[in-house]
């Protein structure tokens, strides 16, 4: 059951993000800022993805649940980079649609070709230095309280379970740092839509404002739902932790939002449904 759940999951997120990266990358029409931003959060979703489900077929399919340290930390780290630049790039995203709707006329000027390859740079960049820190610091406390992480893939909540010395309060305190930095982010992001809204809301077409709101409302649910799971994942007391919630909110913070991109990001655009 676990495997065939999770490899449907994995072809619809392969299907559809490889779709929209061969649509951006051959119609010369959409070598535009928006969708180079679009292209770089599809192979961030194809990454992170194939970080986590692929070990998790492979270990329900052979009826194992082994991963090696080395494998591990590697898992970890590959997760945090992609999954923060991700992170990171939507709130660019949100960026590029408040300009695009709300300041129109100075577009070419705040978000030109060089302005969008740089924040996007940025995002990646910030998301490498992320990830080594959190993987450095979470490794190089002491383990000692065996090897079971009751994960489907590792997570640092997880490992911090088996820290035998308070060193790992070390890391519990970037984390908090971390959420706190993230939902600023978040807080920027609910802005710009705000503002989105606010313009929207001038427009005097039923049917344009109807679109606009069917494009920009998943959008928002998907961030939400994002940083929403994954802060309760990091940052909830050991009393509450149990596995299956674990798991679920795990799979909704890590799969379901590579997985469901594509959809959003594409159902509404008649330019890439043209290219496509």
């Amino acid at each position: 059951l676990h495997f065939w759940l999770f490899l449907g999951i994995y072809l619809a997120a392969l299907l559809g993000n490889g779709l929209i990266i061969t649509a951006i990358v051959c119609d010369h029409r959409l070598h535009t800022p928006m969708y180079f931003l679009l292209l770089n959060l599809s192979f961030l979703d194809l990454g992170s993805i194939s970080t986590t489900v692929p070990k998790a077929m492979v270990n329900s399919l052979w009826d194992t649940r082994a991963i090696s340290y080395t494998g591990c930390a590697a898992q970890l780290f590959l997760f945090l980079f992609l999954m923060s630049a991700e992170y990171f790039l939507l709130t660019v995203m949100a960026y590029d649609r408040y300009v695009a709707i709300c300041k129109p006329l100075h577009y070419g000027t705040l978000l030109g070709s060089r302005a969008c390859a740089s924040m996007a740079a940025a995002a990646w960049g910030s998301g490498f230095l992320y990830a080594v820190l959190h993987t450095a610091n979470t490794f190089s406390i002491p383990l000692c309280q065996g090897n079971d992480l009751e994960q489907f893939f590792c997570e640092i909540p997880q490992i911090l379970k088996l820290s035998c010395s308070q060193s790992y309060l070390r890391e519990v305190g970037l984390l908090v740092i971390s959420a706190c930095l993230l939902f600023g982010f978040f807080v920027f992001i609910m802005l710009s839509y705000m503002q989105i809204f606010r313009a929207v809301l001038r427009i005097p077409s039923g049917q344009g404002r109807h679109k606009a709101f069917s494009t920009c409302l998943p959008h928002v649910a998907v961030v939400s739902l994002f940083l929403s799971t994954g802060m309760f994942a990091y940052l909830k007391p050991p009393s509450i932790s149990s596995p299956l919630p674990n798991l679920v909110v795990s799979f909704l913070y890590s799969v379901v939002p590579p997985a469901v991109n594509p959809l959003i990001y594409s159902i509404r655009n008649q330019e890439l449904k043209g290219a496509l």
